[in-house]
């Protein structure tokens, strides 16, 4: 079973106010990049993680995550593209065409950089039983309102049947090609993948697998760090 993990870190992440790539904000002095591969390969069934960083910065990501790799893995990095869905796909193919063993394709934030490794294993697991698509969910919390364009509500969808999506997701690497094939944009990999018919199943997320976005994610993730709770 050969599995690439797909990291697009190619985001300058103004939001964290830091000055440089987001995925090479430190959370207690590690980057949050090396956080996220390191947990990747810590799930015990990832082979290589191929990396999407900004083209400026190619060299120092390659310096800092490298070392990474376990014995019979390696880390690779190249320059991402424009969008986000541009640097998937771009990693996408480097990785069938060095990788050409590659069964199972993940698609991982940086910016989740404490996902647990067993939510990455279970993630694999999954694609490995069958389902072609797979994504670790979160129930929602808070009540959701449907808006209009005038900020009006218009609806209140059931909470029950909600779910807040994470990464890694994981993939059927032929179902995941194709749908980067078919084109268009997406807020995740697994949009793309809906729109080619493929149901996509889920696995329990985590809360320690938040996304860091702004300088309060930050201080959130420094504070768990503090209280061993990542």
């Amino acid at each position: 079973m050969g599995v690439v993990a797909l990291v697009p870190a190619a985001g300058r992440g103004e939001r964290l106010g830091y000055g440089m790539p987001k995925a090479l904000v430190p959370v207690d002095g590690v980057p949050l990049l090396t956080r996220a591969v390191r947990g990747l390969f810590e799930a015990g069934c990832v082979r290589h993680v191929v990396i999407a960083a900004p083209p400026s910065d190619v060299d120092v990501v390659n310096t800092v995550t490298a070392p990474l790799a376990p014995a019979g893995g390696a880390v690779r990095v190249l320059a991402g593209g424009a969008e986000r869905s541009d640097s998937v796909r771009l990693a996408l193919e480097y990785a069938l065409r060095e990788f050409p063993d590659t069964t199972i394709v993940l698609v991982h934030d940086a910016a989740r950089a404490f996902t647990p490794p067993h939510v990455v294993k279970a993630v694999v697991d999954a694609v490995a039983a069958g389902h072609p698509a797979v994504i670790p969910v979160l129930p929602v919390a808070d009540t959701v309102k449907e808006v209009d364009a005038a900020g009006l509500v218009v609806s209140t969808p059931d909470r029950s049947a909600l779910r807040v999506v994470q990464t890694p997701q994981g993939f059927d690497a032929r179902v995941l090609l194709r749908a980067h094939q078919a084109g268009g944009h997406a807020t995740d990999d697994a949009g793309l993948v809906e729109r080619l018919g493929v149901r996509v199943a889920t696995v329990p997320g985590h809360q320690d697998a938040m996304k860091i976005t702004t300088p309060f994610d930050l201080a959130v993730a420094e504070a768990l760090l503090a209280g061993g709770h990542a």
